[in-house]
């Protein structure tokens, strides 16, 4: 890192608690923030000793900070723009009657005004068992356990149990079979076999040992290839597009 490293930030994505974790341990803590283009970048921030792990700091300069009582996060002041550019219709729906913009994520703010997200208010999904998921809460940790992951997503909306498709990063999986019996196979074959099926399950069991039992991943499929922006799975800023994977991984679901 350089040797002059003076503070160490974290955005955009949900920073996994496992890897803050671990560089909190080896003195390098990461404060991480949480912002939008509407509220002019940067809404929150953890400061130099007064780090909570697992939030995004408080709210900066006269920014006020509120949940709304389905717990989306709401934000009025002077850094939240006016409205969207000749669009009023979509304006008015971002703001409630007395001016809070809405975030459309989900989260909670402690006492001490901390704010944590815990997903997209649109990422939701409710179990036929009318349990609420957050799943790129889930997805992150899975990430964090899973050395082998490229993406993660779990699947839930109306069905009576949480399941995952999970894509591997080939680079990493083909270094695991070095010297092993499957070493040389193409990486079709690979992700395939029940020896790499036995390998994650593990990671799953872990990941599972850490969540409500509502929430717990009760199958998986590892799929035969990465998703793709090509084929409208993910963003070119890599955020997943859940409908289209469940779409073109219908079959495997």
């Amino acid at each position: 890192l350089g040797g002059r490293l003076r503070v160490l930030v974290s955005g955009s994505a949900p920073l996994s608690r496992d890897i803050a974790e671990f560089f909190a341990a080896a003195n390098l803590p990461i404060m991480e923030g949480y912002g939008m283009t509407e509220t002019s970048a940067a809404t929150a921030v953890n400061r130099m000793g007064k780090l909570k792990i697992g939030t995004v700091g408080q709210p900066l300069g006269d920014l006020e900070c509120k949940i709304d009582s389905d717990g989306e996060v709401l934000l009025r002041g002077v850094p939240v723009m006016r409205g969207y550019h000749d669009m009023p219709e979509e304006t008015a729906e971002s703001f409630t009657e007395d001016g809070w913009f809405r975030t459309g994520d989900i989260g909670e703010l402690d006492s001490d005004g901390y704010l944590t997200i815990t997903d997209r208010k649109k990422d939701l999904v409710k179990t036929s068992g009318g349990k609420y998921i957050a799943p790129s809460a889930i997805e992150g940790q899975f990430k964090a356990v899973c050395p082998y992951t490229s993406q993660a997503v779990v699947v839930g909306q109306a069905r009576n149990f949480v399941t995952m498709l999970i894509s591997l990063d080939e680079d990493a999986i083909m270094a695991w079979t070095r010297g092993g019996p499957l070493d040389g196979k193409p990486y079709a074959e690979v992700v395939a076999a029940p020896e790499t099926e036995q390998l994650i399950a593990a990671y799953v069991k872990e990941l599972n040992d850490k969540l409500n039992r509502w929430e717990t991943i009760k199958k998986f499929a590892i799929l035969d290839r990465d998703l793709s922006i090509e084929a409208g799975e993910i963003t070119p800023s890599m955020k997943i597009k859940r409908r289209s994977v469940e779409t073109n991984f219908a079959e495997q679901i």
